[in-house]
């Protein structure tokens, strides 16, 4: 099969960071994942907003119907502090829900802090397009994408971004390829 790019748009959504305040760490963590996951072509288009509905809301369109990107995470804002709105604004935007995502990654979460209960992060699909709320802290990223292995390198819990290639496929995206040490992709056999 002929791979095409993947475009893949990476969202920030920080107060302090989007004002220059610190240097945002979630898209430098994720492009880094993303290199070493990721085996077949792909971009990325990178922004860091605000936590403000609106902005994200907006945002996450443009990514969907001017950007055309197939795959969208966004990093940040979504505890459950009053400025956290990203789940509110993916779910505004939203054509149809994926929870099965947002179940994961609190099961994923729950291995490494009890706190990941506190995790309201959604998945969903716009047009041909999977949106998916990540973590705000580097670390938890990671995790959430790759799951949780064994000292061998046994996979004990699945992480998000091995159903993320083949949810693609059904939405006539691109093909994505993997390198299975860091994650493997789940395609059911034909």
């Amino acid at each position: 099969m002929e791979n095409k790019f993947t475009k893949i748009g990476l969202i920030s959504i920080s107060d302090r960071a989007s004002k220059g305040e610190y240097v945002d760490q979630g898209i430098p963590n994720l492009q880094a994942w993303l290199q070493k996951a990721i085996a077949s072509p792909f971009q990325t288009i990178e922004k860091i907003i605000p936590d403000e509905k609106r902005i994200i809301e907006s945002t996450l369109i443009h990514f969907v119907e001017k950007d055309m990107c197939d795959l969208i995470l966004t990093t940040g804002g979504t505890g459950p502090a009053l400025r956290d709105v990203t789940p509110e604004a993916t779910m505004a935007i939203a054509d149809r829900d994926m929870p099965g995502f947002g179940e994961q990654m609190r099961q994923i979460g729950l291995h490494f802090v009890p706190t990941a209960i506190l995790s309201r992060q959604v998945a969903v699909i716009r047009k041909n397009t999977l949106i998916i709320n990540l973590p705000g802290q580097p670390k938890s990223i990671a995790q959430t994408l790759e799951g949780l292995k064994d000292n061998q390198g046994k996979i004990l819990v699945h992480g998000i971004f091995s159903a993320v290639p083949y949810c693609i496929d059904l939405l006539n995206g691109p093909f994505i390829e993997t390198h299975t040490h860091i994650v493997e992709t789940f395609r059911p056999k034909k």
